[in-house]
């Protein structure tokens, strides 16, 4: 349980606790939804990308198949829906996803959006148009490079060095970053 592993690591004298970021995509921005929203108590800063935050919005096959039918599960449901827990969020989310996502419909993220605009919660949002279930060229070197500044920003509190800004640029395969 990942609530557990940040208990652990808070025991460390080299561990900033009010500095816990947990970053992923697909099942793994839920996760990271889930961490800033159930447990805000332990997670401070989060990266969320194509996030399932409703699983009466994903395929059913394979919903179903660990969860059963919401009529069946109605409080499983419930409980893994990232909204139930909106109003403990505290941290920071940047929530992340593409228009055209087929797997992970954007409707999650709109919904988190939703509900965290309307309990007055500062987020940040990255929309990518045409941006499928994970998306690459310009747009995936722009969200790893906005990734790094969120972390560079928020847990370090300094900017991102401009060598790590090229690095990061130039797998892009154009060179230079624009200045």
């Amino acid at each position: 349980d990942y609530i557990e592993v940040v208990k652990w690591l808070r025991t460390k004298p080299y561990v900033d606790a009010t500095k816990i970021g947990i970053t992923g995509g697909s099942y793994g921005g839920y996760t990271t939804c889930m961490a800033l929203t159930y447990g805000a108590d332990y997670f401070t800063h989060g990266i969320a990308g194509s996030s399932v935050t409703d699983w009466n919005l994903y395929d059913t096959h394979y919903t179903e198949r660990f969860m059963d039918t919401p009529a069946e599960n109605p409080e499983g449901y419930k409980n893994g829906l990232v909204m139930t827990y909106a109003d403990r969020y505290k941290g920071l989310l940047r929530i992340v996803h593409g228009t055209m996502d087929d797997n992970v419909h954007m409707q999650n993220s709109i919904q988190l959006v939703d509900k965290l605009q309307d309990l007055g919660k500062h987020f940040e949002f990255m929309v990518y148009p045409g941006g499928r279930h994970g998306w690459g060229g310009a747009k995936a070197v722009h969200n790893r490079i906005e990734a790094a500044h969120f972390w560079y920003r928020n847990l370090l509190e300094k900017p991102m060095p401009e060598e790590d800004f090229a690095k990061l640029y130039q797998q892009r395969g154009t060179g230079r970053p624009p200045r």
